[in-house]
C-alpha cells in the first residue's frame, strides 16, 4: 500500500484534532479575555470572538490540507513517522504564531476597532 496516502489519514487526523481542541480552548477562554478588553460590550466580544475561531478553522485547516501536496513519496514507515511528525509541528508552530498575534492585536488596537 502507499505510505503516503496512509500518512494523510494520520497527519489530517491528528493536525484537526489538534486545531478543533486549541481552537476550543481559545474560544473559551478568548471569551473572558476579550470581555474583559471592552468592558460593557458583551454582543460585539461574543461576535468578535466567534470570527476569531471561524478564521482560525478555516485558515489552518485549510493550510493543513494545503501542504499535502509539498510531501515527497514516501518509502519506510520510518520516513513515514519523520515526516508526518515534522509537517505537525510545522502547523503547531503556526497555530502559537497566530495565536500571539491575535492578542498582540487585541490588546493594542481593540478600543480603536470599536470606536
Amino acid at each position: 500500500m502507499n505510505l503516503n496516502i496512509i500518512g494523510y489519514f494520520i497527519y489530517l487526523g491528528v493536525t484537526v484534532f489538534i486545531i478543533l481542541k486549541v481552537g476550543k480552548i481559545c474560544y473559551k477562554n478568548g471569551n473572558i479575555f476579550v470581555a474583559e478588553l471592552i468592558p460593557n460590550h458583551a454582543d460585539i466580544c461574543q461576535k468578535i470572538n466567534q470570527v476569531l475561531l471561524m478564521a482560525y478553522y478555516l485558515l489552518n485547516i485549510g493550510y493543513c490540507a494545503m501542504t499535502l501536496i509539498s510531501w515527497q513519496k514516501i518509502s519506510s514507515s520510518a520516513q513515514l513517522i519523520e515526516t508526518i511528525g515534522v509537517k505537525t509541528a510545522i502547523i503547531i508552530f503556526i497555530i502559537s504564531i497566530l495565536h500571539y498575534f491575535n492578542i498582540i492585536i487585541l490588546t493594542k488596537y481593540i478600543h480603536k476597532l470599536i470606536k
